[in-house]
């Protein structure tokens, strides 16, 4: 039996990698395509909702998903922990399975596990990234999330040092860690995350150059595993085992 997935957002960028990977994945197929401005009735029937719309339409279509009993798998940037906790309580009344991506790419989710291990050695912990201009939130997904494990990894420590960081020129704080976006063409995703300490710094950088060949491998992980969850899930690491669960 296949299984019918409805693909929202799926005429954009990234929802055009995703129904790609979908139709080549054995069992599954797009059985209908929606737009950010579609009736969210469209979902009636689907086995499965993949969401790659937009940061304002996307917390609607995982409660229109939910209310019809009906998984989510979320690759639309913007979902930090706390608007995740916002839909949390909806998707475990309803038992239902809600899984957040905030990168699809291996090679990203292996540098924020990395930052995250060794912020507990360094005070300061900075990020920068950098997406083409066309993306409309700042700072990214896959940022605020790097950014929400360096501080959960500091339990112990606490806050990384930010000075001045009531100036605004001193970027986005999550979690006590500045964040610095840039939206520039000639670039697809980029992020350097920066700890220092006394006399050093260490420096993790991931630079996406062809985003179909970066995500493919982590969709075709993450869509068999959306289908089958009960409850919230953030990130690839409940996929590969990286040592970091949350």
């Amino acid at each position: 039996m296949t299984t019918q997935v409805a693909l929202v957002g799926g005429t954009g960028k990234l929802g055009t990698i995703i129904g790609a990977v979908i139709d080549d994945l054995e069992g599954f197929e797009v059985s209908r395509v929606l737009t950010s401005s579609s009736d969210l009735s469209e979902l009636d029937g689907a086995d499965l909702v993949v969401d790659a719309s937009t940061p304002q339409v996307s917390i609607e279509v995982v409660r229109a998903a939910v209310e019809r009993g009906i998984n989510v798998l979320v690759a639309t940037s913007g979902w930090s922990a706390e608007r995740i906790a916002l839909v949390r309580p909806l998707v475990e009344a309803a038992g239902t399975g809600a899984v957040f991506i905030p990168n699809f790419s291996l090679g990203s989710v292996l540098g924020s596990a990395l930052a995250a291990a060794a912020a507990p050695f360094f005070g300061s912990a900075e990020i920068i990234e950098a997406h083409r201009e066309t993306k409309i939130d700042s700072p990214s997904g896959t940022a605020v999330r790097t950014a929400e494990l360096i501080a959960a990894a500091r339990a112990e420590q606490g806050p990384v040092s930010a000075p001045h960081a009531d100036q605004r020129a001193r970027g986005q704080q999550v979690g006590s860690v500045p964040i610095h976006s840039l939206r520039r063409p000639g670039v697809v995703a980029k992020q350097d995350v920066i700890l220092s300490g006394p006399g050093e710094s260490l420096t993790f950088t991931h630079d996406t150059v062809d985003s179909a060949l970066a995500y493919a491998p982590g969709i075709r992980l993450s869509v068999p595993f959306a289908l089958n969850a009960t409850g919230v899930f953030i990130g690839l690491e409940h996929m590969i085992d990286i040592g970091i669960r949350s």
